[in-house]
């Protein structure tokens, strides 16, 4: 059995916290286990336009499977990616294409990964099918790896009609404790569970005889998805247009895999400062652990084409009650994958290496997120390395150039000789304060800038005494990002929250 949604038996002795790592200690082995806050490394935590991920735990390592985020005539494959930290990730071409599936043209959505008896399962939707006179619906693919290749199963579709008002997409498989394997399925605002056989290829049947019960709960969409914790069902959907910022995710707890679900609460929306468009989610649960993940896609606030998503997964934590506390969107990145995506740059040198974001000295080159955060404190470590100038965060900034001062926004800064500097940005430079501080060459500090209405206060090390305090409203919300301005520096543990 898969620990994809319910969990692996924990075969250890001993469990201690060591560098944002739960290290598990068994007799034979340390295995170190992922307990984070988000994705610190940073979100999206693997590069392309995918959606739709569902995670699986095989032998140790997360494998994700996700839909490629095209028109759905280019939706003619699916690749995969496996982590054993969720930190760094391998990409796994085109583990199953149209080519090994006879039926399968366009649309090929939604994968969802489960192991059984030594084989590998991979069921998918295509064709994104209209009516029951239309050629597709809902197959598996199976393998002896993980990473595939997979082949068609059965020579076609395992459901290739409408029940119950749902269209056949969107699955998601879950074997219970007892052995019995369900899938969860269906669009158009409907949603299925039907029974699998043990051969994981054809449905079995309830014990009323039926085939197909519908469970659908309220406001439900699309994207169904099953695990078990405490005893208890949770079943998570998605709601709202996928190309819309009401795109979210809401939940249901039932005492049975059949239900009924009756809605409790919207866990994970779009976050006006962070992404929109955020759902169709899956859940992993670190394997001897009561940590969980929920991964799921979302949208780049500057991104408008319907198909621009991107992976990414935040920390889920329950109430003492079982139910689900809100997902919080963090933005974070320490660099530790060696990577800054999600990062655009304008002007300068950038490269991310050696768990920094390194840039060489140039008069004004940024790296920004694209974030939208009006009142909010922003963090980073900054090491300033050459040349006389400073180094620091950009915020609430807007229409980013190349250029020294080619942005509209607030710069905060640290210079190789101590001078602290605040100003205001609009293709010139207007000073706001600067203040002195002794630091050794080549010293990491810990910069903070935060910013509510129109108060702004910039902290070096000491994080509850200012630097720089000021009064400026003339740049009310913007993008969040680090600068450089005559000196080479490096940047890690970026991180920004709203204000509290």
């Amino acid at each position: 059995m898969t620990a994809r949604t319910t969990g692996l038996a924990a075969r250890c002795c001993a469990t201690v916290l060591a560098g944002g790592l739960l290290t598990m200690l068994s007799p034979s082995a340390a295995v170190a286990v992922p307990e984070y806050t988000t994705a610190e490394a940073g979100n999206p935590f693997v590069d392309g336009w995918y959606a739709d991920p569902d995670i699986a735990v095989y032998d140790g390592a997360y494998w994700v499977f996700p839909t490629t985020s095209r028109p759905y005539d280019q939706q003619t494959h699916l690749d995969a990616f496996s982590s054993t930290d969720l930190v760094h990730w391998t990409k796994h071409s085109e583990i199953l294409t149209k080519a090994s599936v006879s039926w399968a043209e366009r649309a090929m959505w939604a994968p969802a990964p489960i192991e059984r008896n030594g084989k590998y399962y991979l069921y998918f939707a295509a064709n994104d099918i209209q009516n029951d006179s239309q050629l597709g619906g809902i197959g598996v693919a199976v393998a002896d790896r993980p990473e595939g290749p997979y082949e068609d199963a059965i020579g076609g579709p395992l459901i290739s009609r409408f029940h119950n008002g749902a269209q056949p997409i969107d699955q998601d498989v879950f074997i219970d404790d007892d052995g019995q394997a369900y899938m969860y399925y269906g669009g158009w605002g409907h949603a299925n569970v039907v029974k699998l056989n043990p051969d994981m290829t054809s449905l079995g049947t309830f014990a009323d005889g039926s085939t197909y019960k519908e469970i659908t709960p309220a406001d439900y969409v699309e994207g169904p998805q099953m695990f078990k914790r405490g005893g208890k069902y949770y079943l998570m959907w998605s709601e709202g247009g996928w190309t819309g910022p009401d795109y979210s995710v809401s939940y249901a707890i039932s005492d049975s895999p059949t239900g009924p679900f009756e809605k409790l609460d919207k866990v994970l929306a779009q976050d006006p400062a962070v992404a929109k468009g955020s759902g169709h989610n899956s859940v992993v649960n670190v394997p001897g652990t009561d940590i969980w993940y929920i991964f799921y896609h979302r949208r780049p606030l500057g991104e408008t084409d319907g198909n621009h998503r991107q992976l990414a997964y935040d920390r889920m934590y329950f109430r003492p009650d079982g139910t689900i506390r809100r997902i919080e969107m963090k933005v974070r990145d320490n660099f530790a994958d060696g990577n800054a995506l999600g990062w655009k740059t304008h002007g300068g040198s950038w490269a991310a290496a050696g768990g920094r974001y390194r840039a060489g000295r140039s008069l004004g080159g940024k790296a920004l997120l694209d974030t939208n955060f009006a009142d909010f404190t922003q963090d980073a470590d900054v090491t300033p390395t050459s040349g006389r100038g400073d180094a620091g965060l950009v915020f609430r900034a807007t229409r980013p150039g190349t250029g020294v001062d080619s942005y509209s926004g607030y710069y905060a800064g640290i210079g190789p000789d101590g001078k602290v500097v605040l100003g205001r940005a609009n293709d010139s430079w207007t000073p706001l304060g600067t203040a002195r501080m002794s630091i050794a060459p080549g010293s990491t500090h810990r910069l903070r800038v935060t910013a509510v209405g129109p108060s702004i206060k910039v902290y070096v090390d000491d994080l509850l005494t200012p630097k720089i305090s000021v009064t400026d409203d003339t740049y009310r919300s913007g993008a969040n990002g680090v600068r450089v301005f005559d000196t080479a520096a490096s940047f890690d543990n970026v991180a920004i929250s709203p204000a509290q």
